[in-house]
């Protein structure tokens, strides 16, 4: 189970920092994914992060102002995000892979309750 938190509203050029806390599996054996999306568009994959944290990617339209991180410890997966731009509003998602590195949906399961980030003035 994953559930995410941290969203909020922001205004452009702002900061957040977006967390994704997970139970009931072994959570360091997973490649974990955050995704966004905005009514009537699809899921979109922003950052992705390999299951010892080794190895991460992010999407060509974040990169540069997102990181993920891990922190397997505390069983829990971030995205900070800065220079926030109104295109990065949207309900944001984390999800579980069993496959290294991906940042397609399809690939994803155990989906958690997102979390809504708003970037407005």
């Amino acid at each position: 189970q994953l559930q995410a938190y941290g969203g909020g509203l922001v205004q452009p050029g702002g900061s957040l920092r977006l967390s994704c806390a997970a139970s009931g599996f072994t959570f360091d054996d997973y490649t974990i994914g955050w995704f966004r999306q905005v009514p009537g568009k699809e899921r979109e994959g922003v950052a992705c992060i390999s299951s010892s944290g080794g190895a991460k990617h992010h999407a060509d339209s974040v990169r540069g102002r997102f990181t993920i991180s891990r922190d397997n410890a505390k069983n829990t997966v971030y995205l900070q995000m800065t220079s926030l731009k109104p295109e990065d509003t949207g309900v944001y998602y984390c999800a579980v892979s069993d496959l290294w590195l991906t940042i397609e949906a399809a690939d994803f399961h155990s989906w958690g309750q997102g979390t809504q980030v708003t970037v407005s003035s």
